[in-house]
């Protein structure tokens, strides 16, 4: 009698859905890397960009159709750095582009989701850096905000990206503001990464405490 009681209660453990963002470069993948490395589920919705991105996907050839073929590679590959130039300059060509890629990007989430629950997995991390410009971050259980100041991310993105300053300056711009992000009224924890790897690893330990306790 034990074993099925213990399996119907198994299947109804709870899962709490979290939305991990953050501005370019203010160090949200590194929060991510260690949300996983203490049990959490990562959806990264970069990876599920390239994903549908890929050579030979309907999401690509729409693409090439409305952006025109120069924005492929020879070898039939998406030219990122190209076209991520092109959005940053023209907000019309980002929205064009986010009505292509976002619906296919969400379907997989969504089925990416419905696997997680099938698992029983307890907490699973959505990392989506343009949560608050293209989704509602209420459809979250949490949402959990990466923030650092304006010229930090500036010169991450020079220094580690290879950006010159002021492409870097016109993608940060590219994005809403942080400062609007953390007044959002729902359930938000703010990590600020204004310091060094391992103040932003305590702070997000916390963080990540304050979320799993949910669990218990």
């Amino acid at each position: 009698m034990g074993g099925p009681c213990s399996s119907a209660v198994a299947a109804v453990l709870p899962m709490i859905h979290v939305g991990l963002t953050g501005n370019v470069a203010a160090g949200k993948s590194s929060v991510a890397r260690l949300f996983q490395s203490w049990g959490a589920t990562i959806i990264d919705a970069d990876q599920l960009v390239r994903d549908v991105q890929a050579p030979g996907s309907s999401v690509l050839a729409e693409i090439g159709h409305a952006f025109g073929p120069d924005i492929l590679r020879p070898d039939g590959a998406l030219d990122r750095a190209g076209l991520r130039r092109r959005i940053v300059a023209d907000p019309q060509a980002r929205h064009r582009l986010e009505a292509i890629v976002h619906p296919a990007v969400q379907q997989r989430r969504e089925r990416l989701l419905e696997e997680a629950r099938r698992r029983s997995d307890r907490i699973v991390v959505s990392d989506i850096p343009l949560l608050f410009e293209v989704l509602d971050p209420a459809a979250f259980d949490a949402v959990v905000l990466v923030d650092a100041p304006d010229e930090a991310r500036v010169a991450r993105l020079v220094r580690d990206r290879g950006l010159d300053e002021a492409e870097a300056r016109q993608l940060a711009a590219s994005q809403l503001p942080s400062a609007g992000k953390r007044r959002w009224p729902g359930r938000l924890f703010i990590i600020d990464n204004d310091a060094d790897l391992a103040t932003l690893e305590t702070r997000a330990r916390d963080v990540w405490g304050r979320l799993t306790s949910t669990l218990d």
